[in-house]
């Protein structure tokens, strides 16, 4: 009796086992596994289901706020870490550029208030060098490359968000192979009226 009971076993796991399990995520879906000699313990099967459905969730908002506090965090998060070295790039580029145009800026300036004041013992660097019109026109161009430099570090800064917020956008995005764009010329006829333009087609392979 006991021989005829474990052949029996045998023969059941051997056969194409279907197990439904109900899926204990938040979309409360049912999910089929269909194979061979699959094993008889529902807990690990359900364990082993649950740590492959799982999909961890993408946050815009949260790539948003990283840019946000901390330049090029954003992308980190986005796993588009070769955009960081690019951004902090182009901010050391513009801090040197402020930098630059405000020293020239202020060494025109104080030229420019030496040379109009009513102390004879003070004598600028650029006396039959520059004019009092030149010094002046220096000292504008510097403070408004300055001021220039500045808006485009708050750009970079602005950009730096944007550039996260978008790719978060897309991170999910689908642009592997069976997707493919075409662009055709077409020609259109109404009325006798015949007009040339293209086509844009996307496939789904």
């Amino acid at each position: 009796m006991a021989f005829v009971l474990i052949f029996s076993l045998q023969a059941f796991a051997q056969q194409d086992t279907t197990i439904i399990i109900r899926d204990t995520l938040e979309q409360k879906s049912d999910v089929q596994i269909t194979g061979e000699n699959i094993p008889f313990n529902t807990d690990s099967v359900l364990k082993q289901d649950t740590m492959m459905e799982v999909q961890k969730v993408h946050s815009v908002k949260r790539a948003t706020l990283l840019s946000t506090y901390l330049p090029g965090a954003g992308q980190v998060y986005n796993h588009k870490t070769w955009k960081v070295p690019i951004i902090y790039a182009a901010f050391a580029g513009m801090a040197y550029f402020i930098k630059f145009n405000h020293d020239n800026f202020k060494k025109f300036e104080k030229a420019l208030l030496i040379r109009f004041d009513t102390d004879p013992n003070t004598v600028d660097n650029y006396v039959n060098v520059y004019s009092e019109d030149n010094l002046k026109s220096l000292s504008d161009f510097y403070r408004r490359n300055r001021d220039l430099s500045v808006i485009g570090m708050t750009l970079i800064y602005v950009l730096n968000i944007v550039d996260a917020h978008v790719d978060a956008h897309l991170f999910n995005f689908n642009v592997d192979d069976n997707l493919s764009l075409q662009v055709n010329p077409t020609m259109n006829y109404s009325q006798g009226i015949s007009s040339a333009g293209l086509s844009l087609s996307l496939h789904f392979k």
